[in-house]
């Protein structure tokens, strides 16, 4: 992340999308833009099932990424989840093709003191630091790589697992992976550590 690391706080931007989803492409194309330019922001997109009556059943959708997005918007005070959404640490979300609400929550959240709960990655092994309440998890999302689909989606995830303990924990993260470190009461992603 260069020179952007020192005064920037990386962003991680969930996109919640489905192919039987009309406004979705706009909504992936911004997030491809987002992804050019900017080195301080991670895209994953996770698939939803919800929309598979309204056509053919999306062959990327997973039941966890339902279960995650219903998990966001009780937590946003949502009324329901919807597509294309797209969510900003853990605390903003907006629709996905909003290009000023886009930049505008990266940028708020860019700018906003590091968490005092953070991870760091040394060697295959992550360790949390800060005041940690308890609520804390750490979770690996493993994502496809432009080279490995040919969907025009934006690191599309494939599987997100739990890990267990807090220090020195063996990620087995090593390319098109990314480590969270996540509040379970609130969603906010407190901290992440990515490998590409």
């Amino acid at each position: 992340m260069g020179s952007a690391e020192a005064k920037t706080q990386p962003v991680l931007v969930e996109l919640f999308a489905n192919q039987n989803c009309s406004a979705c492409p706009q909504a992936h194309k911004t997030m491809r833009d987002v992804s050019a330019e900017r080195d301080d922001v991670l895209v994953l997109t996770w698939v939803v099932d919800y929309w598979d009556y309204l056509g053919e059943p999306d062959p990327m959708a997973m039941p966890i990424a339902k279960t995650r997005q219903a998990e966001y918007a009780e937590k946003l005070g949502l009324r329901a989840p919807y597509t294309p959404q797209s969510v900003y640490n853990g605390v903003k979300e907006c629709p996905g093709p909003r290009k000023r609400q886009v930049a505008k929550n990266i940028k708020s959240l860019s700018k906003a003191p590091r968490s005092e709960r953070y991870l760091i990655e040394d060697n295959g092994l992550v360790s949390t630091f800060g005041s940690l309440s308890g609520d804390e998890a750490l979770f690996v999302v493993r994502f496809m790589a432009s080279d490995e689909h040919e969907t025009k989606m934006v690191n599309p995830v494939k599987s997100i697992e739990e890990l267990k303990g807090m220090q020195n924990v063996a990620h087995g993260c090593e390319r098109n992976c990314v480590v969270l470190l996540q509040s379970k009461e609130t969603g906010e992603v407190l901290s992440f550590w990515a490998a590409s």
